[in-house]
């Protein structure tokens, strides 16, 4: 019989493996690459929901920890016990709630990537000193290769953080959407009387829901409409309420988490973006590859890959701001054909999967 190499061992390390979008990134490579890889999945707080997205072909396994708190040395002693035991062809750490994951592996005991996709409600407007000096330490001065999604983060990570040039690469995420759901997208009607406008986010502080239902309240007194949002987390019952109080409660549709989104998302008239911290939603990248358009707030690369026919619909991360935005792009109804389009354009020439796939693959192989 031929030999058959045994697949690469990558021990991936999360905050957490609930889906948001380095995971739903990490499900596409997973479920793109199949048996290719083995993934062991460590997640912070021990929460593997994203799990449920990967097909049943990805080789992969939860990895339960016990974790310490107490800053990003607490558990280095433990982190480097697990690193030993797994003896991973690749550690891949994600954004500063894996950052004790460089310092267990220091020195270096096995080779790593750490990546860096955005930024919690703490580092929404600002960077920590505390935190860019212990990047620069762990993965700058330590010679570790950082992946950002962004441009932002890359002028981040070499002018903030001071990383060397060299040691940041970047990858854009890609998206690719079934099929089926372009087939179903393309048979949707827009209902002239009620406007479906929706979004797809985890309900944390940074992603400014309340922002997104006060202006959608602005929208609800002009107009028939409704709002979905799909997401779960921590904000749900805030949020509840906030649309009670301002009398839009049953046009507001809160469906959870789902292990689908784009299911729903397909049923959008219009896609709303009202972060407060962004690097490259992938939910905003599927909206436009799925002919949806879009408003949304500029932070991160949001302006950047807004189609030029579309910027009106970029507005400035407050309130106030979003609401006259998110008016006036319902007020210009009659542009959402051109902004669909080259929307769908942008998405294809520059953020498609099998770009992303590729650059990822190559650091899953080790180059």
């Amino acid at each position: 019989m031929p030999y058959a190499p045994q697949p690469r061992t990558l021990l991936h390390a999360f905050s957490t493996f609930t889906l948001g979008g380095q995971q739903a990134r990490f499900v596409q490579l997973a479920n793109a690459f199949g048996p290719r890889y083995r993934h062991v999945i460590a997640a912070m707080d021990n929460c593997f929901d994203a799990g449920e997205r990967l097909e049943p072909q990805v080789n992969w396994q939860p990895l339960p920890l016990q974790v310490k708190k107490g800053g990003a040395l607490a558990n280095r002693s433990a982190f480097r016990q697990v690193i030993q035991a797994q003896k991973p062809d690749l550690l891949l750490s994600y954004n500063w709630g894996a950052i004790e994951w460089a310092a267990a592996n220091w020195p270096q005991a096995v080779p790593h990537i750490h990546v860096e996709d955005g930024f919690s409600a703490a580092e929404a407007t600002r960077q920590l000193p505390r935190r860019a000096w212990t990047r620069r330490a762990l993965l700058g001065w330590a010679g570790k290769p950082v992946v950002v999604i962004s441009h932002n983060l890359q002028r981040i990570a070499t002018q903030v953080w001071r990383l060397p040039t060299n040691q940041v690469k970047f990858i854009p995420n890609g998206v690719a959407i079934p099929e089926s759901y372009l087939q179903k997208r393309a048979l949707a009607q827009v209902d002239q009387a009620q406007i479906t406008i929706g979004t797809v986010a985890g309900l944390r502080p940074e992603k400014n829901i309340t922002r997104l239902i006060k202006a959608f309240a602005a929208v609800r007194a002009q107009q028939s409409a409704r709002l979905v949002v799909v997401g779960g987390g921590p904000e749900l019952p805030a949020l509840q309420a906030l649309a009670a109080r301002l009398g839009v409660a049953e046009d507001v549709e809160f469906a959870g988490y789902l292990a689908d989104p784009i299911s729903r998302l397909i049923e959008f008239d219009l896609f709303a973006l009202s972060s407060d911290t962004e690097q490259l939603p992938i939910a905003m990248l599927e909206a436009m590859a799925c002919g949806i358009p879009v408003v949304a707030t500029r932070v991160g690369d949001v302006a950047h890959i807004m189609p030029n026919v579309a910027q009106s619909a970029v507005a400035e991360p407050t309130d106030a701001a979003f609401t006259a935005t998110l008016l006036g792009s319902i007020a210009q109804r009659s542009a959402w054909p051109q902004w669909v389009a080259a929307g769908e354009r942008m998405v294809a020439e520059h953020y498609a999967m099998g770009h992303m796939q590729t650059q990822w693959q190559r650091l899953f192989d080790g180059a």
